[in-house]
């Protein structure tokens, strides 16, 4: 395959870092395929995988304007500067490589920018009807505004309680503005929230496009998406340290939701077990019933919305799970790094090498 970009620079360069899943970016390749009338280039940077996706790329060489390149591991951030690099765009469109493009992802673009340009954007995430019931509940945990405040749910201000910024799955760039800025920095995670405050601290022009949305199919189970929203809960206090004054009430309401959750669980255990010390006619009942009680008034909630939002019974039970997972995991994450790294002042990389830089 010709790795060399052709001549004559392309509206789009889609970078695409992918590490071990050839499956995901056959989907994505396949949907860029269906795009119509805008030129784009696409992208590809291998990073380090052991399962590579060479053999799908080549299929598609014949139909899309398609760039490989396979590089050493060193995460997300330097593998997309990569890509860059040897990028022609105008524009650099950033996409993770689990997500799947709706057919007029590129007419959406190409109109916002036509009304009103600007430098930087992103677009919101949905979850398609072909995802498994797992993926749709932890698509609703990551974007309603019960979890996340709405600040991922493609809201423009309205039921947010923040501004909006881009994300890596679905980010557009500038490329004289993504040079100037030097890209993404080395962090492991949180890199993209990282350049979003970079643009915005700039004096760039950067706003939401909520018709370039995307299909994310996100993680595919609890465990991992645990360990995901775990290190984002990390990298929010690393983010607070590296742009001071970032910091807001949402970042910290998980935090909250999780010591909450805590004393809920020993209120119970402790009610539980006192009665069943003292028995029948035990006074410590009302101690389980109030533990108990906020759990399940917040799980009727994500319930009774997720359910109605998907029309699905046992999605609306999984974004029960999902939701508890997402809050819990952000928070405790966000409480250790908290406590490593404002409490006893350790440093970014100090703190957290072995999670982050093995």
């Amino acid at each position: 395959m010709d790795n060399t970009p052709q001549q004559g620079a392309p509206a789009y360069s889609v970078i695409v870092p992918v590490f071990n899943r050839p499956d995901e970016v056959d989907e994505l390749l396949g949907s860029l395929c269906r795009q119509q009338g805008t030129r784009f280039e696409v992208v590809v940077v291998e990073d380090g995988s052991q399962v590579s996706c060479e053999a799908v790329c080549r299929r598609y060489a014949d139909r899309l304007d398609l760039h490989y390149f396979p590089k050493e591991n060193g995460g997300p951030g330097p593998a997309r500067n990569y890509g860059a690099g040897r990028a022609a765009g105008r524009y650099l469109i950033i996409l993770d490589s689990d997500v799947v493009l709706p057919d007029g992802y590129f007419a959406a673009i190409d109109a916002e920018l036509t009304a009103r340009p600007c430098e930087a954007f992103g677009g919101p995430d949905r979850a398609h009807d072909s995802f498994t019931p797992v993926q749709k509940a932890i698509n609703y945990a990551m974007t309603s505004f019960f979890t996340t405040g709405g600040i991922r749910g493609g809201k423009q201000g309205g039921a947010s309680l923040d501004r909006f910024f881009p994300r890596s799955f679905n980010m557009g760039v500038r490329r004289d503005v993504y040079e100037s800025l030097g890209g993404f920095a080395a962090m492991r995670f949180g890199e993209d929230v990282d350049f979003s405050y970079r643009i915005v601290e700039g004096g760039h022009s950067c706003r939401l496009f909520p018709e370039a949305w995307v299909w994310h199919k996100r993680r595919a189970d609890l465990r991992k998406f645990f360990r995901q929203v775990h290190n984002s809960g990390i990298a929010r206090i690393n983010l607070s340290k590296r742009h001071p004054g970032t910091l807001k009430a949402v970042h910290v309401l998980p935090a909250l939701f999780t010591v909450g959750v805590a004393a809920c669980l020993l209120s119970i255990l402790t009610g539980v077990a006192a009665c069943l010390l003292s028995g029948p006619a035990c006074p410590w009942t009302g101690l389980a019933i109030g533990g108990l009680t906020p759990l399940i008034l917040f799980s009727a909630v994500i319930l009774t919305d997720s359910a109605s939002r998907s029309k699905s019974l046992k999605v609306g039970l999984l974004s029960v799970a999902a939701a508890f997972v997402q809050l819990t995991g952000y928070g405790s994450g966000f409480l250790r790094a908290w406590w490593r790294r404002c409490v006893r002042g350790k440093g970014e990389f100090e703190a957290f090498k072995a999670n982050f830089y093995k």
